[in-house]
């Protein structure tokens, strides 16, 4: 038997996938958490073999997730399973040691099979979102201007992205405004929207 995490803030989400995976013969859904701040020990605790996690998620990403499993217990595996297949998030997430990144409509089987691969030490990434990733390339931003950059997406004043950060304020005008010219925008809202659309936030 494969043991699995389930980690989804969605309760009804997080219910049919364990419905669903728990109908394969060597598939077990061990734990299912609600934040991503939970994943760690969820996993330590229940003894999970393969972590499915989803993207947003409270607490930590799933990313971040998969970052700090890869960190505290390198032997359990991750699979990103999420609504959000942007092209950004699956280089994001293989650079944190996710080991698969599939959309949450991929078949129950072809999910099934993802993990089982997952588990045997395979890389299964989504075909469609892989080849965009590969045409998109890596995101251009620094780390810098992706922090400035999720400050600015609900719209706060520079003064106040400053004071969060700890930056002056023409520090952060001028991170800003390389990441406005890196995303092709004309504001910084409009380059933290399209930084998000793209998966690099």
């Amino acid at each position: 038997m494969i043991r699995l995490l389930l980690a989804d803030d969605q309760a009804l989400v997080r219910g049919a996938l364990a419905a669903l995976l728990d109908l394969e013969s060597d598939l077990e859904v061990v734990a299912q958490v609600g934040r991503g701040d939970e994943v760690v020990e969820a996993a330590r605790a229940s003894g999970a073999e393969v972590c499915l996690l989803d993207i947003e998620m409270p607490g930590l990403t799933g990313i971040d997730a998969a970052a700090e499993l890869r960190r505290e217990l390198p032997g359990v595996r991750s699979l990103i399973v999420t609504t959000f297949g942007r092209p950004g998030y699956v280089r994001r997430a293989i650079e944190a040691g996710a080991s698969g990144f599939v959309v949450k409509d991929t078949p129950a089987r072809q999910l099934a099979d993802a993990v089982r691969r997952v588990h045997s030490g395979l890389r299964v990434i989504d075909p469609d979102l892989a080849a965009e990733s590969l045409i998109d390339g890596p995101s251009p931003l620094t780390g810098r201007e992706r922090e400035l950059l999720t400050y600015a997406l609900d719209g706060s004043p520079v003064a106040t992205i400053a004071a969060r950060v700890h930056l002056s304020e023409g520090t952060v005008r001028n991170h800003l405004s390389a990441a406005i010219g890196k995303t092709g925008a004309t504001t910084r809202s409009e380059a933290a929207r399209i930084a998000q659309d793209r998966g690099w936030l």
